[in-house]
């Protein structure tokens, strides 16, 4: 697919939130939106999430705000969570990839929220070539552009992984993708059961990005660690959770079970992996069963073709 041309891609914005960065373009001009997709080489049937400054915004995209909608959005926007909603027959079906649903959700970042109060509601999907690993640092956005993009640069990302993604639109309320706002967490507002996806690939279009298709692969092979098999090899990185006796070296790093930290710095080790040359990433699987383990398997086995 062709780049677009600069006129194009002077209508896009490149910005930090506390999850990723993300690719923004006008939420109301199918011309921007469409460079977005070329850019990325992005497929036509994979959502976009519209990124909001604040509440009111909500009511251009969705029919209507539900009372549990609004509870989600009292408790936890600005923030990392993406609320599925009917949406308005005006919405363009290029966000939406023709569904009868948009995606919202409002980031907890000042720079992104700056860049929505000017320029208006956005889609951002993250800011990388469609596949490869989300960028955490305006060096990723760099990495896979170079300087033809406009970028807001913020540092590093907080959390490091994309947002839960909830559908409302019909009961029982579905988790479509983890992340670090977890099923229980909006059980406990909700006071009701809330459905863990099974997040397998899907026929037709997705309700929610990272749905569809293998995502955030580095050139390097993704693969879990077998305590009873693997052994220490060169050509391979390590990010373990646990301190395991005989992996020591250059090429292991130990997280102490801190999950915060692996997921704020998973892409970065994907890329940084590729950089060094390494062959293989050996992960340790995540043992608990919270939101922030379930987020980290499903990115993880999304990297790995699973």
């Amino acid at each position: 697919m062709a780049t677009p041309d600069k006129n194009r891609l002077q209508k896009l914005i490149v910005f930090p939130t506390e999850t990723v960065y993300g690719l923004g373009a006008s939420a109301f001009d199918p011309d921007a939106i469409s460079a977005v997709f070329e850019v990325k080489g992005r497929p036509s049937d994979n959502p976009l999430i519209v990124h909001v400054a604040d509440k009111n915004m909500v009511n251009d995209f969705a029919i209507e705000i539900s009372d549990d909608a609004e509870k989600l959005m009292d408790v936890f926007w600005p923030g990392p969570l993406t609320l599925v909603l009917p949406k308005k027959p005006e919405v363009l079906d290029s966000i939406t990839s023709g569904l009868n649903t948009v995606a919202v959700r409002m980031p907890n970042h000042p720079l992104a929220q700056k860049a929505l109060l000017e320029r208006g509601a956005m889609v951002a999907p993250s800011a990388n070539r469609s596949g490869r690993p989300s960028p955490t640092s305006p060096e990723h956005v760099l990495a896979d552009f170079g300087d033809s993009l406009s970028v807001i640069d913020g540092g590093k990302c907080e959390l490091g992984l994309e947002s839960t993604v909830i559908n409302l639109a019909e009961e029982p309320y579905t988790i479509l993708r983890p992340g670090h706002i977890s099923a229980s967490d909006i059980e406990s507002i909700l006071q009701k059961k809330v459905i863990r996806s099974t997040d397998s690939i899907q026929e037709g279009p997705a309700r929610s990005p990272g749905m569809k298709y293998s995502h955030y692969a580095p050139k390097a092979r993704v693969c879990w660690f077998n305590p009873t098999s693997d052994a220490l090899q060169s050509d391979t990185l390590y990010l373990m959770l646990n301190s395991v006796e005989h992996f020591h070296g250059e090429n292991v790093i130990n997280y102490t079970n801190d999950l915060k930290k692996l997921a704020a710095e998973l892409y970065d080790r994907f890329r940084q992996a590729d950089i060094q040359g390494f062959d293989f990433i050996v992960i340790e699987k995540p043992t608990s069963k919270d939101g922030l383990s379930l987020a980290l398997i499903n990115r993880i086995e999304k990297a790995s073709g699973e």
